[in-house]
């Protein structure tokens, strides 16, 4: 059993280590003992908070996903106008290509959330991962289903506050968000094929000129 009070660490480390085995081995390749070795701790400690492999990819992928609504919120300001909120959130959802292979995959607001991180490859391995396993498995197929409408809903109030402020005209807006979101989605599996854009230019931009339409009423 962990020591008393280094639950919440031990716990974390050994998601951030689930996420880690994940990115380099695939979840067939995750296996109980690989993530004790890498969290730097007992297989005894990862079953005393996870139990078995399935609990731990359940757990570590609502983490994965949780990590991008962490981001999201800590630096959307209410002062913001709608289109910079978008552009907030289509920034974590949707990260702009990069180069960024540096540092450990952190999930754990436990040290403060600018602390978060994944490594640009990372997140086009692990969304990979899970999703092409959630087509299988119908436990994770209501993790994503929970975590999807939550990102609908959150992207609704949005285009609601910017027709509210006159930034945006959106007769229907969880429509609208539904479409955005359906985008990022796919965009993220063309992004792990490798699919380029016809125009060579980040893929982003497809969202962004929807967007750009919602803002002038088209």
């Amino acid at each position: 059993m962990p020591k008393v009070g280094m639950e919440p660490k031990r716990r974390a480390d050994v998601i951030n280590a689930t996420l880690t085995c994940i990115s380099r081995h695939g979840i067939d390749g995750m296996t109980l003992d690989k993530v004790a070795e890498v969290a730097g701790c007992s297989k005894g400690v990862v079953t005393y908070y996870f139990k078995n492999k399935d609990n731990l990819m359940i757990e570590s992928f609502k983490a994965f996903l949780a990590y991008y609504g962490s981001k999201i919120n800590s630096e959307i300001q209410n002062t913001m106008p709608a289109e910079e909120m978008i552009g907030v959130t289509l920034k974590n959802i949707l990260p702009p290509y990069s180069n960024d292979t540096q540092g450990a995959i952190n999930v754990s607001d436990l040290e403060g959330v600018e602390e978060m991180h994944i490594p640009y490859e990372d997140q086009g391995k692990l969304f990979l991962q899970f999703f092409s396993k959630a087509v299988l498995d119908r436990n994770l197929q209501e993790v994503v289903s929970k975590g999807y409408m939550q990102d609908i809903h959150g992207i609704a109030k949005i285009f609601d506050y910017g027709n509210k402020m006159g930034h945006m005209k959106v007769e229907d807006s969880q429509s609208a968000a539904y479409g955005l979101l359906a985008m990022v989605v796919g965009l993220s599996f063309f992004r792990v094929a490798n699919i380029p854009p016809l125009n060579k230019k980040d893929n982003r931009y497809i969202c962004e000129d929807y967007v750009s339409r919602l803002m002038k009423g088209e």
